[in-house]
């Protein structure tokens, strides 16, 4: 009788099985951010040293807390559209209520976020509870920002963002470890995603906020309350917004276009991380390098010397794309 005889993999084998399982793991925006940050260095070498990524990071540090915001909305089964106009709500906003004065800074900072939250609860609100869709609810919170921000300044930007406003969009600190300087909105992003970190992936709200996003049928039968946490990501986005303008005014001044198409970068940096705009899917690190991605990817369109125009329908491409390929993957899983 003959014995059958079975051949086990060699080590050699296993290693390379397990290599190519934690390879078909990484998500794809990491090699794409990989691929388009060397091109954008091979065009400009400066953007490879150390200071040239740091300042590369400080100018995408607001877009990526921006698309950490719309992340918890979008997960939620939401797109929040008002974060532009707060954006520039804040930038000119805050330089009235300062007025030349920097004693009147961190009040101005608290107002703002006050105002940040008022602004989540009501779209929240909107949303959950008078079953408005988001995508309209939101658009009428931008229309009205950007008419309540341009009637108090009368149509103009007016006053000055002092120095210690501006710290936060442009200051450094000092001898910092292994280089000499490094960016306060680097540093603030780092604290934010941190933060965001925990809160979306660590713990219940994160949790409720993927089940809602979902099924919101089955998390409500589930226990969770339903409402409560679509208003809770309305005003996460809309705090994070407040954050992302203040780093911007700090960053390029007074302008009444201070946030103008920001809603749209913020959208598709989180699409391009690879949040489901139905809902229910996301990663707070994914979501960084899609907006990471982006702004590298619109260095490397200015270095070609390609027009503004097609940035925007290289935004739209990608919007497209990632949710074609998210419904494909998505087919094919089941």
């Amino acid at each position: 009788m003959a014995q059958a005889t079975t051949t086990s993999p060699t080590r050699e084998e296993t290693v390379l099985t397990r290599l190519w399982g934690w390879i078909r793991r990484i998500p794809p925006i990491f090699p794409v951010l990989i691929v388009i940050f060397l091109a954008v260095g091979y065009l400009n070498p400066n953007f490879l040293t150390t200071p040239g990524a740091l300042a590369f990071l400080r100018r995408a540090a607001p877009l990526a807390i921006l698309a950490i915001g719309q992340l918890f909305v979008i997960a939620s089964g939401g797109l929040d559209l008002s974060v532009g106009s707060l954006v520039t709500f804040v930038v000119i906003g805050s330089a009235l209520l300062i007025d030349n004065d920097p004693n009147k800074a961190m009040p101005a900072i608290l107002i703002m976020l006050g105002i940040g939250v008022l602004v989540g609860l009501i779209n929240g609100i909107a949303v959950a509870y008078f079953k408005i869709p988001s995508l309209i609810a939101t658009l009428g919170m931008l229309l009205m920002l950007k008419g309540a921000g341009l009637y108090w300044t009368g149509g103009a930007p007016r006053g000055y963002l002092t120095d210690n406003f501006r710290f936060f969009g442009r200051g450094f600190i000092e001898n910092f470890p292994l280089v000499e300087r490094f960016p306060v909105p680097v540093l603030i992003l780092l604290a934010v995603g941190i933060a965001a970190y925990v809160i979306f992936h660590m713990t219940n709200l994160g949790r409720s906020i993927l089940a809602v996003g979902d099924n919101p049928t089955a998390s409500r039968l589930s226990g969770i309350h339903v409402r409560k946490v679509r208003i809770i990501a309305f005003i996460l986005s809309s705090v994070f917004a407040i954050i992302a303008g203040i780093m911007v005014g700090g960053f390029g001044g007074v302008t009444i276009i201070a946030g103008d198409g920001l809603e749209l970068q913020a959208i598709s940096a989180a699409v391009l991380g690879g949040a489901v705009l139905l809902g229910g899917r996301g990663s707070v690190p994914n979501v960084i390098a899609g907006a990471l991605t982006l702004e590298a990817l619109f260095n490397l369109l200015n270095l070609l010397g390609l027009p503004k125009p097609l940035r925007d329908a290289v935004q739209g491409l990608i919007i497209i794309g990632a949710v074609a390929y998210t419904a494909l993957a998505a087919r094919r899983r089941k």
